[in-house]
């Protein structure tokens, strides 16, 4: 008999802002991939932006959003890819300076050294997009090789209806060789 590969494993890096509430899309999207997922959450969005146990449940891992102490086990095995989403103005911005005070921010920094694809699907208000250190930001990451879906405002269109967020997209970029 032989043994089966493990799944790749995913971290998925969950921001503060309101589309949050419906991450359990990417992560049932990336399950239907065949791959594990881990969640880490930045302190602001473990706090009300999403279902948290909802999300352990699904995945069958706890949530982190803070270090662990020295002593204690890695409750993850290194990732395969990075997913962040959605990702906030605040995170990309932290990210690009290198600027590691969450664990979130931290994990997304050293995913650069490990060499593994980062994919985000930015969730930035048109008014901070604008402001010159997000666009420097962005220009940064991608010289890092992060792969970015398209900005998304959450600005209702004109007819009021908000557009779908691409979660799925996610998957496409780090899947993408």
């Amino acid at each position: 008999m032989t043994e089966q590969a493990e799944k790749p494993f995913l971290y998925v890096v969950v921001c503060a802002a309101g589309i949050a509430a419906d991450v359990s899309k990417l992560i049932t999207a990336a399950q239907e991939r065949d791959w594990e997922v881990g969640v880490i959450a930045t302190p602001v969005a473990v706090n009300g932006f999403f279902d948290t146990a909802a999300v352990q449940a699904q995945t069958g891992r706890p949530i982190r959003s803070a270090w662990r102490t020295p002593g204690d086990p890695r409750p993850f095995p290194p990732p395969d890819a990075v997913v962040v989403a959605p990702a906030t103005f605040n995170t990309v911005n932290k990210w690009a300076a290198g600027l590691a005070d969450t664990l979130a921010v931290a994990t997304l920094c050293e995913a650069y050294g490990l060499g593994v694809p980062v994919a985000v699907l930015p969730c930035v208000a048109d008014a901070l997009a604008a402001h010159p250190a997000y666009r420097d930001s962005l220009v940064r990451l991608r010289g890092m090789g992060v792969r970015f879906g398209e900005p998304y405002s959450g600005e209702p269109d004109e007819d009021g209806t908000r557009p779908e967020f691409g979660w799925e997209r996610a998957l496409d970029l780090v899947e993408r060789r």
